[in-house]
């Protein structure tokens, strides 16, 4: 790496190049005060950063201790409890309070909607997340199981009938007419400030004209008109020439719908990058969409084209005025969290730096350009998504991180907005303790199943076998967390000012099951979900409009608030005597998840797949489904479950078949041709067989050293 060194740092050329040249012009910042500044915080911050993550293992080894210690007697859990506060593992929850978080859009505080995640590293992922603002309702309709039948890629009339029949029956639950249906009217048009539709020789109108936002066109002969439920918007197309417009009784030719309202844009469990290359190209990929001017250049079918931002939309109010509605996701970045370092900046003792702390400071330098721009943030607000922190102590670390970083760039006190993932288990049960330590910039909880599960089972490990993957989600721990989650963010003045959030739909082309359950989250106090497409963020805001996901949370402030003994109910298996065929499947489905995502992992620094699991069905895999995998098999490996020669039989089986899966992307490598020689294999079975040693349980530390073997061998 060539290295420029700098107030005692050595950083890496790319990196330095890229902020002196890239990042900081076009802002007020100067270069020099900002690396002396930036060198200075990390003096403060990194033997801060050091401790915490040193505490981790402290805390974890005396939990190890305690279940050997306790092992063959009858669980107590009171016991448990004490146990967890003593070593304070647990905290005792201070008075209530409300959070004081100001200036923060409106796609936050007030709209409810789905939620996208997209890895920062690839600029054409990062463009349609950003762009899916607005979609298709039609194609989304069209394209996907939710209507049955088989898609074609030629248009097809019926199915394009049973699509208008579906959307013109939700416009008809959410969108009533006095007297007539949808599916009767046959033109729409304007008069006197109010939408009317034409039925033969009858008029009707809504039912509620406040529904009617605007239009564009003519108002005898509209082009598009713009009706809003909840918050969320509607734009009705009309064109008779195009081919869906002119088979439509009313000329509809498609219905854009307000989709993805927010995007967090990814830098941790969906990205691969280990390096100082990898970084600047996460770091300038954000720094293109905070400018506006990041583009990617696209074929398809044979075209070639240049993709970019989106603008805004535009429309003429019902009463004569301009309308100007946002054209893209407001964009939330996710950071790295607090256990991984970078070689990208070697510190003065020779270490590398905290990667979340650098993060923190570059996205945020990034982010200053958008304050000059408004194109994301109207606010002057920029939104850091903090995964995997442990407990209190790791959220006031992360507010201090966030004062130095405003303190550097000459930034307002609050201007940087935070994101708490509630995805560790000491996060979990001290919830209401991590808010308090940023009251005053929080605008975002969530539940992450995946990697909650993997941190459940991680610092459980001594306790026992764990129940099968798939019975976690009927696990008392896991109800009472979802549950746990909406309560403490409710009871901390949550609504109408931040965002509750539910995990991950992780099956992508399974929309028609995505439909009928995922309206459980909004059902369930969350105003935004996450979604792995743009696709899915369209079909998912139908949820939306059912729901009013605040007048929801309204009535959930009143339930009795779930239980913290709850959510320490360990999902151990009670003298399993399970059947092998169902153990040797369970591993099957794991192994393959494992390989299916880590040989793209490790041979082509690719940080999210689509994974085919033992059914053939595609999920979508990232780091921390891998995180819950490899740590179900090693705990089972550690119980005598199985056997480590049982599993390795099964590595390999599997490794053939995810051989065969790939076999016709050209960039693959095969495992199976020599199993010894295959870096992505070694890496799986590292993931397995060293599972237990991993710091939580996360897999970075593994996945990084491996790929950066990877890159330094080609």
């Amino acid at each position: 790496m060539k290295i420029v060194e700098k107030n005692g740092l050595k950083i890496s050329s790319l990196l330095y190049r890229f902020i002196n040249n890239e990042a900081i012009p076009g802002t007020d910042i100067n270069s020099e005060d900002f690396w002396y500044k930036f060198s200075e915080s990390l003096k403060q911050l990194v033997p801060k950063n050091k401790i915490l993550i040193e505490k981790r293992e402290i805390i974890q080894k005396k939990i190890d201790n305690w279940h050997k210690e306790n092992k063959g007697e009858e669980f107590d859990k009171k016991n448990y409890i004490n146990f967890l506060k003593s070593i304070n593992y647990l905290v005792d929850e201070k008075e209530d309070f409300k959070i004081e978080t100001s200036g923060v859009d409106e796609e936050i505080s007030s709209i409810a909607g789905p939620q996208l995640v997209v890895p920062v590293d690839n600029p054409r992922y990062a463009l349609n997340a950003a762009n899916a603002r607005w979609g298709s309702l039609y194609d989304a309709l069209y394209g996907t199981d939710v209507i049955p039948g088989n898609k074609s890629a030629e248009h097809d009339e019926e199915r394009a009938e049973k699509v208008r029949v579906y959307v013109k029956n939700f416009l008809n639950k959410i969108f009533p007419l006095l007297k007539s249906d949808w599916n009767e009217i046959s033109k729409i048009q304007i008069e006197n400030d109010k939408l009317i539709f034409v039925k033969d020789t009858d008029l009707d109108q809504l039912k509620d004209n406040n529904q009617f936002i605007g239009y564009n066109g003519e108002k005898n002969n509209p082009s598009s008109v713009l009706i809003k439920n909840n918050n969320l918007h509607i734009e009705i197309s009309i064109d008779s020439n195009t081919i869906v417009g002119k088979n439509d009784k009313a000329s509809i030719s498609d219905i854009i719908v307000e989709s993805a309202l927010s995007t967090i844009i990814d830098n941790e469990d969906s990205v691969a990058a280990v390096d100082a290359e990898d970084k600047v190209e996460c770091y300038r990929n954000w720094l293109g969409l905070m400018k506006g001017d990041l583009t990617a250049n696209i074929e398809k079918k044979g075209k070639k084209f240049v993709r970019k931002l989106n603008p805004n939309k535009t429309y003429i109010s019902k009463t004569g005025e301009k309308i100007s509605l946002h054209g893209r996701a407001l964009l939330l970045n996710r950071n790295v969290g607090h256990l991984m370092t970078s070689p990208a900046i070697l510190l003065e003792d020779g270490t590398e730096i905290p990667e979340g702390i650098m993060d923190g400071f570059i996205t945020n330098l990034c982010a200053l350009h958008d304050f000059k721009n408004k194109n994301n943030s109207r606010t002057n607000s920029v939104y850091i998504v903090k995964p995997k922190m442990h407990g209190p102590e790791e959220v006031a670390f992360t507010n201090k991180l966030f004062e130095k970083v405003e303190e550097t760039l000459g930034m307002k006190k609050y201007s940087i907005k935070v994101g708490i993932m509630d995805e560790e288990r000491r996060t979990t049960v001290n919830l209401k303790e991590c808010i308090r330590q940023v009251k005053n910039r929080i605008v975002f909880i969530n539940t992450g199943f995946l990697d909650r599960t993997g941190d459940e089972m991680h610092t459980s490990f001594e306790a026992g076998p764990m129940i099968f993957k798939g019975d976690m989600k009927k696990s008392k721990w896991l109800n009472s967390y979802e549950d746990w989650n909406v309560d403490v963010g409710l009871s901390c003045g949550f609504s109408g000012k931040a965002q509750i959030g539910k995990g991950m739909w992780a099956m992508p082309d399974q929309m028609a099951n995505m439909m009928d359950q995922k309206i459980s989250h909004p059902n369930s106090g969350a105003n935004c979900a996450w979604v792995p497409s743009p696709t899915a963020a369209t079909l998912h805001s139908l949820h939306y409009h059912k729901i009013n996901v605040f007048n929801q949370q309204s009535k959930l402030k009143s339930r009795s608030k779930a239980k913290v003994e709850n959510i320490l109910e360990i999902p151990k298996a009670d003298r399993p005597n399970w059947a092998v065929e169902d153990i040797n499947r369970e591993l099957e489905n794991n192994a393959q998840g494992i390989l299916g995502y880590v040989v793209r992992w490790i041979d082509q620094g690719v940080g999210c797949s689509k994974v085919p699991d033992i059914n053939n069905i595609g999920l979508m895999e990232d780091r921390a489904t891998l995180r819950i995998s490899s740590q179900h098999i090693a705990n089972w490996l550690h119980h005598g479950i199985c056997s480590k020669e049982k599993v390795m039989e099964i590595l390999k089986k599997m490794a053939k078949i995810v051989d065969e899966q790939n076999r016709h992307d050209p960039k693959y490598k095969k495992m199976s041709d020599n199993f010894d020689n295959s870096l992505a294999f070694s890496t799986a079975c590292d993931l397995i067989f060293e599972g237990r040693l991993q710091p939580s349980g996360y897999t970075e530390p593994l996945l990084h050293k491996k790929r950066l073997e990877k890159k330094n061998y080609n």
